[in-house]
């Protein structure tokens, strides 16, 4: 704006008659007509700079909002309850979750068949074992069943801060931060369902083991009291429905 007043009040200082005795100021309208065009231009110019900075300056500022990061972390919460449930399944007991020894006490309780060189007492205190195996494999299932309901509440309360932290996020990376907790979350909520799924899926596997020797056993048993293999006794005839 300086420039354009500053262009006209020129404009009409160079277009003055010289001479003590001028009453009349001549101003020539094709020289001032060029003088505002060229004043208009120069305002054009640094209006365009001006919002060329604003523009500039804005990008910066979501550029800083971009990079803020999320001042919220709920990885503890989803480790305290993985913990938990990995907890319960390390102080299971009965039937071993490690595999080979897993596969070592399954091939002695659960024999395919019994041969006469078992005696009557260790067919009972095998029996004894297969029924409690099928008892602790239960009592797991239950427990982290009961596990996976205490963690809905603590579940249900990450996910609504997660929301809302997502949802007031400034810039992507708070998003993007938010979402991959949202994600975590959903995670360790699947591998729970495993979990459980698996601890069920095991208690109905070793009862349906305990069963199957349960009617080999009876076999055994039938065949020894009709005179074949060695007798039973008092002792082991107590174990005789486990």
């Amino acid at each position: 704006m300086k420039k354009f007043l500053f262009a006209i009040a020129t404009a009409i200082m160079v277009s003055a008659t010289p001479g003590a005795q001028a009453q009349w100021v001549v101003i020539d309208p094709s020289n001032l007509a060029q003088n505002i065009m060229t004043a208009a231009r120069a305002l054009e110019q640094i209006n365009n700079q001006i919002r060329q900075l604003q523009n500039e300056a804005q990008m910066l500022t979501n550029q800083a909002k971009n990079l803020t990061g999320l001042d919220f972390s709920a990885l503890n919460e989803l480790r305290s309850t993985s913990a938990a449930t990995n907890e319960l399944l390390q102080q299971a007991k009965g039937m071993a979750f490690n595999l080979s020894q897993m596969e070592t006490e399954f091939a002695r309780l659960y024999p395919d068949t019994y041969t006469a060189a078992t005696s009557g007492n260790q067919m009972a205190i095998d029996a004894r074992a297969r029924w409690r195996n099928s008892l602790e494999a239960l009592r797991t299932a239950t427990a982290v069943q009961s596990q996976a309901v205490q963690s809905f509440v603590s579940d249900e309360q990450t996910l609504a801060d997660l929301v809302n932290r997502s949802q007031s996020a400034v810039g992507a990376l708070q998003a993007m931060q938010a979402t991959n907790q949202l994600l975590a979350l959903q995670s360790r909520q699947a591998i729970q369902a495993q979990q459980l799924q698996i601890t069920q899926d095991r208690a109905a596997a070793l009862e349906q083991a305990r069963q199957v020797a349960v009617q080999e056993r009876a076999r055994e048993v039938s065949r020894r009291f009709q005179g074949h293999g060695t007798p039973y006794t008092s002792t082991t005839v107590n174990y005789y429905n486990h």
